[in-house]
């Protein structure tokens, strides 16, 4: 039995311990998972081993003796967070590392080290264990250490609602502009950090790179952001961040191989996956035809084919000629 068996099956015995009048051993054995089943013998065993790190005890009634977690333990008084819950918010630690050095951070690591001190202090050691089963790839992340201050002074734009004064640095056109903008929300996707508000040049909502953001100034001009606009219905047709152009419906074909990991995955609210006979699979989805939709295309290597629209099909043939440096 691994180390990592014993902890998942430990975690599951804790949550169970936090519903009302506890349980007996019995019955904890009877209601663990099929794949962490084990002898009431091993679970007696475990919870000796919990009760070092967690307030548990036993009341015996009609000649059986119920486990407990201790009143007011199940949920930290000031925080109402159940014990299963503190030990899931440690994990988003993991999460948050591409905003290291930022209020945003910050916080989170403060919230954490508040919700660990509402345990014993037996209970310490409990939370490195949980490393041995769970731990966050991030993948190719932005860092944003060095954009503290614009991260605060959105943060503070955005809650007093007040108008922003930038100078932003547009990729496309290697070019940087003034703008006034009403922050309306911050959003965190595929590894970097956006600022999605009303610029007042273009006269519509649009989105910011915050590492492209050269200066910032809030002023005291107030906005305020409509009541029907909804960020998810906003970025519904994005495949991540990038906006614009028409939605296109796109239609892609996988070999048997490329199909056996991509199958799975959710790459859009909007997908569609229907997998054939010998193991190859469709997808469909409707997104934003934007240059970001022919990268991801590309990164999903030799194995998939566009079969419509005939014109990504044809952009995406020409990026990867470009990429091999074909004449």
């Amino acid at each position: 039995m691994s180390r990592n068996d014993q902890v998942m099956r430990q975690w599951f015995l804790l949550k169970m311990l936090e519903k009302p009048g506890g349980a007996t051993i019995d019955e904890l054995a009877a209601s663990l998972p099929g794949d962490h089943a084990c002898h009431p013998r091993t679970v007696r065993r475990d919870l000796e081993a919990l009760s070092i790190c967690f307030p548990l005890y036993t009341e015996h009634a009609e000649g059986r003796a119920r486990w407990k977690l201790m009143d007011g333990f199940g949920h930290a008084p000031a925080l109402q967070f159940s014990a299963t819950e503190l030990m899931a918010m440690v994990f988003t630690s993991d999460l948050a590392r591409p905003l290291a050095g930022t209020p945003i951070k910050e916080s989170l690591d403060s919230a954490l080290l508040k919700m660990r001190g509402a345990l014993p202090a037996s209970a310490d050691g409990y939370f490195p264990s949980l490393a041995g089963w769970f731990s966050a790839g991030l993948g190719a992340h932005k860092s944003y250490r060095e954009h503290r201050d614009k991260i605060e002074q959105l943060g503070r734009a955005i809650e007093r609602k007040r108008t922003v004064e930038m100078r932003y640095f547009t990729a496309a056109r290697d070019a940087t502009s003034r703008r006034k903008v009403d922050p309306y929300h911050l959003r965190f996707v595929g590894g970097a950090l956006y600022l999605i508000g009303r610029c007042h040049t273009r006269r519509e909502v649009l989105i910011f790179a915050v590492d492209r953001i050269r200066s910032l100034t809030v002023t005291n001009l107030p906005c305020q952001m409509p009541l029907a606009f909804d960020v998810e219905e906003y970025l519904a047709g994005a495949l991540t961040a990038m906006r614009g152009g028409e939605t296109v419906d796109v239609e892609l074909r996988f070999d048997r191989r490329t199909s056996a990991w991509a199958r799975d995955r959710i790459w859009h609210p909007s997908q569609t996956a229907t997998l054939s006979r010998d193991g190859r699979l469709t997808l469909r989805l409707q997104v934003a035809d934007t240059p970001e939709l022919v990268s991801w295309i590309l990164s999903l290597g030799p194995g998939v084919r566009v079969a419509r629209p005939e014109g990504l099909r044809d952009r995406v043939r020409e990026t990867a000629r470009q990429i091999a440096g074909a004449e």
